[in-house]
């Protein structure tokens, strides 16, 4: 960029570094001052423009208007479109509809709701070719997105719905018809987040996920894909997962000449989130809401922060959607296209996960392909080392979780306030191939905690 002070000359990296060591007074720069992540990726303590001078640009772009979106289960139609309603009058611009049952009619959800202004997404807990295809014949399934990934099923259940076959056979028939819609195939890598993948884990896997996908049906995917990402509280390198995202993405779809854009639907993750010293949550969730949209989310549900131990309720839910409300309205973080653009921290971090995932993306499709190693349990082992690691540096205080592991209040108490049972549940059934399950950092702890109480 031009200079702004042409009487001020440039510093080079070399002496910035020199003058670190000077100050160092005989330490050692790499053992004092660089760290290095759970991804393998060496932080340094400052960045240069010559940092970049030895990668290719990322030529990444992305527009900074963010959806703020609401998450509903559609357990009764009628009174889901009153919910929705309701929270499109508070500011929510993006609605996601999870529906239980096919016997639920559409149109009851969607009545008198302006789908042209308000991104409207349906998620099925079950796949029905035929149920899509009666959306399809409405007048307004153009404005429609929708959630299809048997492959995440068969990730967070165990089981395909029915089997491979029927499975594959079912979505090319939804993916007949989707031109229809806006969009049809989608990736949920929450699920490696929450399990405790790392970041190159998580978008590595996403990306062989969705390459399954293009395997079957690239030719026939006429409509962006769309991803959803769970955000933690490494708060630069979630921005840096979401700009990676994007760019392995367009390298992936080039390759199979589909839209080289996707859809990014972000949400804070569970993983580190508590019940002791449950307000931390939402400075948990801001943080990560903020990531979210520095990285280039294209919608936000944010997660209440009391979601963990009570039934949802009207203040957690409205302090959740005014978090989002005052970074769009009140700090304009949509007012700027990416704003990240030009940090040399964040380059090199995008840049450098883009890179480790792809090599493993890669590794993953030399060894048969992303449902091989889901088949034979690799995708799974590797999580699970992955997050035995994490749960090691919580438990020497390596990764710190406010009010849980450091500075606790012991006159904390939580039993009387569970509404809802905060922890993993076992349920032994028979399955296919073993489930990829989420567990939060805190909850062997929480459950001493509450024995005592």
């Amino acid at each position: 960029m031009p200079k702004l002070f042409d009487e001020f000359d440039a510093v080079s990296a070399k002496a910035w570094k020199q003058k670190i060591q000077a100050d160092l007074k005989g330490a050692d720069y790499n053992e004092t001052l660089v760290w290095n992540s759970p991804e393998g990726i060496a932080v340094k303590p400052f960045y240069h423009s010559e940092d970049l001078d030895q990668k290719s640009p990322s030529n990444y772009t992305h527009c900074s208007q963010f959806k703020i979106g609401k998450t509903i289960i559609v357990e009764e139609a009628k009174r889901s479109n009153t919910l929705a309603k309701s929270a499109i009058k508070d500011g929510i611009d993006s609605l996601h509809f999870i529906v239980t049952s096919q016997t639920t009619d559409v149109n009851d959800i969607i009545k008198d709701i302006n789908l042209s202004e308000i991104d409207t997404h349906f998620t099925f807990e079950f796949l029905s070719s035929k149920y899509v295809k009666a959306i399809a014949q409405l007048p307004y399934a153009k404005d429609l997105n929708l959630h299809i990934d048997i492959l995440g099923h068969l990730s967070a259940s165990g089981n395909w719905y029915k089997n491979l076959q029927n499975d594959h056979e079912e979505l090319e028939r939804i993916i007949s018809f989707s031109n229809t819609f806006k969009s049809v195939i989608h990736v949920n890598t929450n699920l490696y987040q929450n399990a405790g993948a790392t970041m190159v884990q998580q978008l590595a896997y996403g990306l062989a996920q969705a390459n399954e996908y293009l395997n079957h049906f690239g030719d026939k995917l006429a409509q962006p894909i769309s991803f959803n990402v769970a955000i933690g509280s490494n708060y630069f390198f979630e921005i840096a997962k979401l700009r990676a995202l994007r760019l392995l993405w367009k390298t992936v779809a080039a390759e199979y000449k589909v839209p080289m854009t996707c859809r990014i639907l972000a949400t804070p993750s569970k993983r580190n989130k508590t019940i002791y010293d449950y307000n931390t949550n939402m400075l948990r969730t801001t943080t990560e809401c903020m990531s979210a949209i520095l990285g280039g989310a294209d919608v936000i549900n944010n997660m209440p922060y009391d979601a963990l131990y009570h039934k949802e309720n009207d203040f957690g839910t409205r302090i959740a959607k005014n978090q989002l409300l005052i970074l769009k309205h009140e700090c304009y973080f949509d007012a700027v296209n990416n704003p990240s653009d030009g940090s040399y921290y964040i380059e090199n971090l995008t840049d450098d996960l883009a890179q480790k995932a792809l090599d493993l993306f890669k590794d993953i499709e030399n060894n048969g392909g992303f449902l091989k190693q889901l088949k034979d349990g690799t995708i799974q082992r590797k999580i699970k080392e992955s997050a035995a690691k994490e749960e090691e540096r919580f438990i020497a205080g390596n990764e710190i979780l406010l009010g849980t592991n450091m500075h606790p209040n012991p006159n904390d108490k939580m039993k009387d306030e569970l509404e809802v049972y905060p922890f993993l549940k076992t349920n032994k059934r028979k399955t296919l191939i073993e489930p990829i399950i989420p567990k939060r950092l805190a909850e062997k702890t929480e459950i001493e905690r509450l024995k005592t109480e």
